[in-house]
């Protein structure tokens, strides 16, 4: 994945995130056009090649964001460890001849923001260290950023907000002790991303996002890493999980803030945003976009079971795959469908919602079962059927995924931005 960039910036004691986020501010200083890091989160294989696909056409750096719930030493619901993460990446880049910067990263790296965590009901203790195993091993497998989240506390009451006091205190916990290993084992450097974009991060005023970063840049310099700070800072700008339009205004207000701390602002919940493009023009640093793109996949399914039908119905396939039938049944059954319920919905009966409500938590919800062994022998026997038929299932549901990619790639000013990396 570029070994010549690398070197270079290893030779400049850098990390790749860095050196990719200060060129696009040389470059814009220089009379260029703002950019700002695409960041898929890779929750399946598909997404995975799509991603690398669509980087090779436009020509343009590639950021990998991976939750602890995706990817994990246990395997995650990807069933992928960090070791085989970046292997099954080397390894796709590689059969498509893409040569540009890949960059990988732990998203939400927190205590109990990892679902076992909580399910486990984990101490305090004990989920900050499995925290820390987490990263290093992330660290070991050559990762490029990692995303310090402390904002979740399970022992506080359904309202209270942890104080930003204690959020600090254990981000600099976290990066103390990444820093720690990585130095002593002599891994190259990486990068930091810090802070959430959601209430309970309490980000989500000016005054509290200073402090915030005060307290950081204090903390760091007492543990003896004054010059390591985080290169972004997630913060609410418009987009949750209910919401499509960016906040520019706020947007605008925060990067200031962040300026002065030689940060850049970063964005989550960027899935079907409705203006990206305001996004580097606003001085974005980066955006993260993950369940637009199983939507994506299961609508490329949906497509691909018509063709079925079609065909089956005409005598031209023995045996149907039932996509649809065993999607919905792995999904519901996994019961990962209510976290993501709103308060009034009914969590003991997926079918007493909506049919709206229905179609989209399963839509968010395959991004969970896609290891399913029911579900990849449907697939299989799907894409078999129609292949059949001479018709490349793969590449209908790859072609989906790229297209809504695509427009991140063209909105955020990436394209042929290797050229000048």
């Amino acid at each position: 994945m570029n070994k010549a960039l690398r070197n270079k910036i290893l030779k400049q004691n850098k990390a790749l995130v860095d050196y990719i986020l200060e060129r696009i501010d040389e470059l814009h200083k220089q009379g260029d056009k703002p950019r700002t890091i695409f960041a898929a989160c890779p929750n399946s294989i598909a997404v995975i090649k799509a991603s690398l696909r669509s980087a090779k056409r436009c020509n343009a750096p590639i950021k990998f964001a991976a939750t602890l719930n995706q990817v994990d030493l246990d395997g995650g619901y990807t069933g992928m460890t960090q070791a085989q993460f970046v292997k099954i990446i080397r390894q796709e880049a590689k059969k498509i001849n893409y040569n540009g910067p890949v960059m990988i990263a732990v998203d939400h790296g927190g205590p109990w923001l990892k679902d076992k965590h909580r399910k486990d009901n984990l101490s305090y203790d004990e989920a900050m260290e499995s925290v820390k195993k987490s990263f290093e091993a992330s660290i070991i497998a050559g990762y490029d950023l990692l995303h310090v989240d402390p904002t979740i506390d399970i022992r506080l009451g359904k309202d209270e907000v942890i104080d930003i006091d204690v959020v600090a205190e254990r981000t600099i916990e976290l990066i103390v002790a990444a820093e720690k290993f990585r130095t002593e084992n002599n891994y190259p450097p990486i990068a930091y991303e810090v802070g959430t974009e959601e209430v309970h991060g309490g980000l989500a005023n000016y005054q509290v996002f200073e402090r915030f970063l005060k307290l950081l840049k204090k903390g760091l310099a007492e543990n003896g890493l004054k010059d390591i700070f985080p290169s972004l800072v997630v913060a609410k700008v418009g987009t949750d999980l209910h919401t499509t339009l960016f906040d520019k205004k706020v947007a605008k207000e925060v990067t200031a803030i962040c300026r002065n701390y030689g940060s850049v602002i970063k964005g989550h919940y960027s899935d079907n945003v409705d203006n990206p493009a305001d996004y580097p023009l606003s001085g974005m640093g980066g955006a993260n976009v993950g369940p637009e793109f199983t939507e994506k996949e299961y609508e490329a399914l949906m497509e691909l079971a018509d063709l079925e039908e079609t065909f089956y119905n005409k005598g031209l396939i023995v045996k149907k795959s039932h996509i649809k039938k065993v999607l919905w049944a792995n999904v519901i059954a996994s019961n990962r469908w209510q976290k993501w319920l709103n308060a009034s919905e009914n969590p003991n009966d997926f079918y007493a919602n909506s049919p709206e409500r229905q179609e989209w938590l399963i839509k968010t919800g395959c991004r969970y079962i896609w290891e399913n062994a029911e579900v990849i022998a449907a697939r299989k026997l799907l894409y078999d059927n129609l292949n059949n038929q001479n018709i490349d299932a793969e590449h209908i549901v790859l072609s989906k995924i790229e297209q809504a990619m695509d427009k991140y790639f063209y909105s955020f000013n990436l394209v042929n931005l290797n050229d000048k990396l």
